[in-house]
Order: structure tokens, then C-alpha cells, then sequence
């Protein structure tokens, strides 16, 4: 089956060239809407799926890229191991295709890191139809390492995801969430005090307008997390949830299902993303703000132009993109230009999506 879908899509691809065509890569179709307008004829990987090899003692699982995430993290429950980047699905049916080359990650993401960090190798069908290899299924192999890490957040502009092989953690053996009702302002600063410090934190959140809720997930070995869990409720006035009710808190978050999201999620107005330094005080920003990663990470719901928008995140030495909308012609992801500190990076990616795809078969416009 391998074989014969590799063979079939390299003669897409093949036919795609001599037609000057478009190709948008696709699996489950659950992050659809993510990015730009969606153009060109639609190359599924809905027939390439399955787990080639899993290696729980090495930490490592290598996978087809039309493989559904939910498969893959079943497996990978049965030994305890997880990915600790909690990417989300964003769909029942959400692949690891999708799962890579959006770049996507969830609450975890500022403890453990970004998925780029968990990609150890890639095989791809690049522009012209060609199989390459990169990197492999260890941390010290440095064959094309870097190489692999391209795909994640390139939305299928560069080539066609075959395989991946990506670093899984052991679960953790103690967690525990506490919350406490407190002003933004001060949110800020206990987050990124606390994060200073070496407690366990895995995971942070705080919503609201002025005043709001802070959320704080600790993990890792069980004394830590307790001694944390004592000390944040004597010395903060944190209050400790239940392991159920914190369970469903960040499984709503990470899905973007809380009540915070559902308000939103692009039906009534857009949903901003501002990724600004988590230092940086509060937005000037109207209305309630869901703030994740420390401060790092923060969601706004309304309209606002893209001036301002842009403006507001420079302040906080970040920028923003709209995440979700209904609207249509509008700009979503920015891109490398519209932040200063990636401006220089414009011609590397032109290089690089030259080096790829050199007809720009997969040039959809889909990401800036």
C-alpha cells in the first residue's frame, strides 16, 4: 500500500507540473480553516496510514503522516508515554500529518516545548516528486536534522509529509492543578515568578477582563508536585481541583471547547492571537483576554484592524495573527514580513520554498 501511493501521488504531482496546477495537501480536513484560502486540487494522505515502528525504551514513533493522532496516542498510552506538546485535534478524525505541518501545540507546549522539538526525522515527496530522507529516530543524529524540523508549521507548502518520527515522554507520575481568583496585572507576575522558580509548572492560564481566574498545572515526581501543591495554597490561596474537573479544564482548552472559546471560535467575530514576550504587561485590549504559556500566548475575541492589531503586539515585542474567522478575504497568518524580528528570515524562506518545490506546485498561498 506504501509503495503504490507513493508511486500514484508521484504521478500527481508529476501531471500537476505539466499542467502548471496547484496541489492542497490534505487528511481529515480538521484544520481546514487554519491559514490561508484553501487553493488547487486536493492530494489526501487518507491512504497512508499505520504505525511503522514504535520504540517505547528509545522513546521514539515513527509514523504515516494519514494516520489519525487519536491511534498514535492510544499506543502510546499502553507503555505511559505521551506527547508531552498536547497538540491539538481540532477534529474526532485529526492526523499526524495535519498534527505536523501545523505546528500546533497545546498547554504543555511551555514546559516541554514546541513539536518542532520532538521531530527527529521526516520523509517527504518534495515539487518534483522525489522521495528524501531527513534526520532519523534519535537525538544525536545529526544527518539532515534540521531539515526535518521545516515541515512542522508549513502548512504543505513545502512538500508532501510521508513519514515522521517524533520524540514521546513518559507520562508524568504526580499532577495537580489549582486555581485562584486574582486581577490580570498581577496573573502576569505570579505566572512568570512562578515560572522563575523551580516548581514543577507545566502549564498555565488565566481569563478574564480586569479581574479573572488563574489556572496552574504542576507535574512531574510526586513529592515535587505535593511540596507545590502545599506551599501555592498556603502562601497564594490557591485552591486545589479535583483530578476530573482539572482533567476536562485543559482538555476544553487545548480543543479550544471552554466556554472562553465557544463564545467565539470564529462564528461572531475573529479570534486573535497575540505571541508576545510573557514579561509584557497587559494588552491594550477591550474586553475579556485568555492568556496561556506564562503570558506568552494570548487570545482575544473582536474586531480590530490589522494596524492596530500589528501596533499593540509590537509593544509587547511579539506580533499577531487571526486565528479563527468566518469572514471572508481576510488576512490570517502573518507573515515573516509583518514582524521585525523575522523580516530577515524572508529570503531564507524564499531560498528554502525554491529548494522544495520549484514549480510551486504547492505555492497556494495558504501560508504568507
Amino acid at each position: 500500500m506504501s509503495h503504490s501511493f507513493i508511486q500514484d501521488t508521484q504521478e500527481i504531482i508529476r501531471n500537476t507540473i505539466d499542467s502548471k496546477g496547484l496541489l492542497r495537501i490534505t487528511g481529515a480536513g480538521t484544520k481546514d480553516w487554519f491559514g490561508g484560502e484553501l487553493k488547487g486540487n486536493t492530494l489526501s494522505t487518507k491512504g497512508y496510514q499505520g504505525i511503522i515502528n514504535y520504540q517505547p525504551d528509545e522513546l521514539v514513533i515513527t509514523v504515516k503522516s494519514g494516520t489519525s493522532i487519536k491511534e498514535v496516542e492510544l499506543a502510546l498510552d499502553e507503555k505511559n508515554q505521551q506527547f508531552a506538546f498536547e497538540p491539538p485535534y481540532f477534529g474526532e478524525n485529526a492526523t499526524i500529518g495535519g498534527m505536523v505541518c501545523s505546528g500546533l501545540a497545546g498547554p504543555g507546549r511551555v514546559s516541554a516545548g514546541s513539536l518542532r522539538d520532538f521531530v527527529l526525522g521526516a520523509k517527504i515527496l518534495d515539487g518534483q516528486g522525489q522521495v528524501m530522507n531527513f534526520g532519523g529516530t534519535v537525538m544525536k543524529n545529526v544527518a539532515g536534522y534540521d531539515v526535518s524540523r521545516l515541515m512542522p508549521g508549513s502548512l504543505g507548502t513545502l512538500a508532501l509529509l510521508l513519514d515522521v518520527s517524533i520524540k514521546v515522554l513518559p507520562k508524568p507520575v504526580a499532577t495537580a492543578t489549582l486555581r485562584l481568583e486574582i486581577e490580570q496585572d498581577k496573573a502576569l507576575h505570579t505566572m512568570n515568578l512562578l515560572a522563575s522558580q523551580p516548581w514543577p509548572i507545566n502549564a498555565s492560564c488565566w481569563q478574564g477582563e480586569q479581574n479573572g481566574v488563574l489556572h496552574i498545572r504542576l507535574s512531574g515526581a510526586k513529592a515535587a508536585v505535593e511540596s507545590a501543591t502545599n506551599s501555592f495554597k498556603k502562601n497564594l490561596g490557591m485552591q486545589l481541583l479535583e483530578p476530573e474537573e482539572a482533567k476536562k479544564f485543559w482538555a476544553a482548552l487545548k480543543e479550544h471547547q471552554s466556554d472562553w472559546f465557544k463564545s467565539s471560535n470564529g462564528e461572531a467575530s475573529p479570534l486573535w492571537r497575540f505571541a508576545v514576550a510573557p514579561t509584557s504587561k497587559p494588552l491594550e485590549l477591550t474586553g475579556s483576554t485568555l492568556i496561556e504559556w506564562h503570558g506568552g500566548q494570548r487570545w482575544w475575541q473582536g474586531k480590530l484592524d490589522a494596524a492596530t492589531a500589528k501596533a499593540i503586539a509590537a509593544k509587547a515585542h511579539g506580533h499577531a495573527s487571526i486565528f479563527r474567522s468566518s469572514e471572508k478575504d481576510i488576512a490570517m497568518l502573518s507573515s515573516l514580513n509583518d514582524n521585525p524580528l523575522t523580516k530577515a528570515l524572508v529570503p531564507v524562506q524564499d531560498r528554502l520554498k525554491k529548494a522544495f518545490d520549484p514549480h510551486g506546485i504547492f505555492a497556494t498561498g495558504r501560508l504568507a
